[in-house]
């Protein structure tokens, strides 16, 4: 196999040749490399691009990358990713899984991996080879899928439990959807099924909702979510809701709309109520407060009083779609068990800029977060904020310690390392 002519890194602001390998063909593609801003002592290279909408991501111990793509590519919507000639870049490409969606992740030598509807698992055979690649066990089925909010992220314990994200086909369970002045509903009927995690076994077929457990309810959409082994708890972020500025103007003025409601850490216990979606955390009055459409007056607690408060918040609207706890040892002791989020950035600011696409680390303390959070990573949205080039939205650790970042709108993916 020819070697790759060149060795590109976060650094370099040109584009250069590479070579890419799938199973049956070679090509040589453009590599448009962009300047990451890291903290000192860190690198971040980019090993593969032009792969598409890439969602999540997951790292073998052999080091092979599986990505979970958001539209299919040549009829797949899992890549499996390979260095075959130790040089750091991933030149060899296998599709497979004929199903879109965002979910992915490796336990005990399976790979897990969703649609918008089911679950999937395959067996990793010792060389990183997939053994059942056209037949995978479907182990959940008939998940809600009504396209608002559909992808299925998902995270795994240590007990063999898999947890699921149901989105809420919705933004704050009104009557009408996304109208102005729809009232809303009072119970939501979308929290039945939808609006939170359920917990599924990791190794038993075919399972359906009434197989799961409603492990937590009250979140409108969680599209990052990690085990945290040093809390022996689940942690998720949600995706805070739309349209207060734009509805609501005589409660909120445009910059109190772009910064409200706050994207939420929450620490998950068994049975928890989240709140949604009759309560939001207003970022000004560090409440969470009863949501308008519900009566609430940018005032009112109510029944918000009694629902799970987060752990953690951050500005409005900036779409955190990754989280991943730092186990490994790799990069200095202040990032050990920590939270990395990749912010996916934000649309519903106007007329207030854009924010977000980013890569954020949370410092933690004894399993709960204890500080402020800093940027880690920088510089994927480019010169104009309101049109970003890349949008960062999966993480996932390697072997060595090092990280990983995917973007969804070019299919760039990162290798971010640390050297003393």
């Amino acid at each position: 196999m020819m070697k790759t002519l060149l060795r590109t890194t976060a650094l370099a602001a040109f584009a250069v040749p590479f070579l890419f390998a799938s199973s049956l063909h070679k090509y040589w593609l453009p590599v448009e490399q962009i300047k990451l801003k890291v903290p000192e002592g860190f690198t971040a290279t980019t090993i593969a691009a032009n792969k598409g909408r890439a969602r999540h991501i997951a790292v073998n111990t052999n080091g092979d990358v599986f990505v979970k793509l958001e539209r299919l590519s040549g009829g797949a919507g899992i890549l499996r990713l390979r260095d075959t000639n130790k040089d750091g870049f991933l030149d060899d490409t296998l599709k497979f899984g004929n199903y879109i969606g965002t979910g992915i992740a490796i336990k005990n030598g399976y790979l897990y991996a969703s649609s918008n509807d089911d679950v999937f698992r395959y067996k990793l055979k010792a060389n990183g080879d997939i053994e059942n690649i056209e037949n995978p066990d479907k182990i959940v089925s008939g998940l809600v899928n009504k396209n608002q909010h559909a992808s299925k992220s998902l995270a795994l314990d240590n007990a063999g439990n898999i947890y699921v994200n149901i989105g809420a086909p919705s933004n704050v369970c009104q009557e009408s959807d996304r109208k102005k002045g729809s009232k809303g509903m009072m119970p939501c009927p979308i929290l039945e099924t939808a609006g939170g995690i359920w917990q599924f076994k990791a190794d038993k077929l075919n399972q359906t909702y009434a197989d799961g457990v409603r492990y937590a309810t009250g979140l409108r959409n969680v599209v990052g979510l990690d085990w945290n082994s040093d809390a022996n708890d689940l942690f998720v972020m949600q995706h805070g809701r739309d349209m207060l500025f734009q509805d609501f103007p005589e409660m909120f003025d445009a910059k109190a709309g772009a910064n409200s409601p706050a994207e939420e850490m929450f620490r998950i216990k068994k049975g928890v109520d989240c709140g949604w979606p009759y309560c939001y955390f207003d970022n000004d009055k560090k409440l969470k407060l009863l949501n308008p459409e519900y009566g609430g007056n940018r005032e009112k607690e109510d029944i918000c009083a009694t629902k799970e408060h987060s752990v953690a918040q951050y500005p409005g609207h900036m779409a955190p779609n990754g989280l991943l706890f730092y186990t490994g040892n790799q990069f200095p002791a202040k990032y050990k068990n920590g939270a990395f989020i990749a912010f996916h950035g934000s649309w519903n600011r106007p007329p207030e800029p854009q924010y977000g696409y980013f890569v954020v680390f949370q410092p933690f303390k004894n399993g709960v977060p204890s500080g402020e959070w800093e940027v880690f990573a920088d510089g994927f949205a480019g010169e104009n904020i309101n049109r970003a080039k890349y949008r960062p939205c999966g993480l996932a650790q390697g072997p060595d310690g090092s990280i990983y970042v995917t973007e969804d709108n070019a299919g760039m993916i990162w290798k971010v390392s640390y050297k003393k």
